[in-house]
């Protein structure tokens, strides 16, 4: 088997050219994880993901999506019952507040319909740019730009396609001449499977990784803990 080109000759676009394709076959089963079945639960969802995790968020909207099911329940529900209702997610009256908000919008604005542009949803109160991109890559299947969570922050600096390690535009801004647009939505879903299986934050485990050829961390974080080892 031909070995890898070197690590050190591989610029930023050819290192994500040479690891798409394996992330694809090792999670070809990558999708969003925030359960939802329209627009407006994935829009909801996602709100509620922030600072809180995708299984919280699904338990809470199993019960959410019974009880409220378009942008007219949301806006006339008592903030604090809604509160109530989202609690486990934390953050709860911030995000009480923008669900409601968002909702109110979405019936005067766009007529209950969750809007399909970058610029209108950014206008709805609570949603920001990760929001939007998820609400168009996931439920319109629009590619218009790169979801950046945790996972994918920590990944792009691990392989080096990005030097902000907190900027999550600035991050988006540098992974997308980098990959093919028809894949910005799956992308993300890639490195946050991947950051979730393999990619661990505490302790990535280099040893099982498929794209350890092409990451500039691997040999680091190998080389770090075989030092920790033989100083026991």
């Amino acid at each position: 088997m031909p070995r890898a080109p070197s690590r050190k000759t591989l610029d930023r676009q050819q290192r994500v050219a040479a690891i798409l394709p394996i992330l694809k076959r090792t999670y070809p089963q990558a999708k969003c994880s925030l359960d939802h079945c329209t627009p407006l639960e994935l829009l909801v969802a996602t709100i509620l993901s922030a600072q809180s995790t995708d299984e919280r968020v699904n338990i809470v909207t199993k019960d959410l999506f019974k009880k409220y099911r378009s942008p007219g329940d949301y806006a006339t529900v008592p903030q604090e019952q809604l509160e109530k209702d989202i609690h486990s997610t934390g953050f709860y009256r911030n995000k009480a507040k923008s669900i409601r908000g968002m909702a109110a919008a979405l019936l005067e604005k766009h007529g209950g319909k969750v809007p399909q542009t970058m610029e209108e949803l950014i206008d709805l109160p609570g949603v920001g740019r990760k929001t939007a991109n998820v609400v168009l890559g996931n439920a319109f299947d629009l590619n218009v730009g790169i979801t950046v969570d945790t996972h994918v922050t920590r990944l792009a600096n691990r392989l080096g396609l990005t030097s902000h390690t907190t900027d999550a535009v600035r991050i988006e801004q540098d992974l997308i001449p980098l990959v093919p647009q028809k894949d910005w939505a799956l992308w993300s879903h890639l490195l946050i499977h991947h950051g979730r299986a393999i990619c661990t934050a505490r302790n990535p485990q280099c040893e099982k990784c498929p794209i350890f050829d092409y990451c500039p961390s691997g040999p680091k974080f190998i080389a770090e803990r075989a030092k920790k080892e033989a100083a026991r």
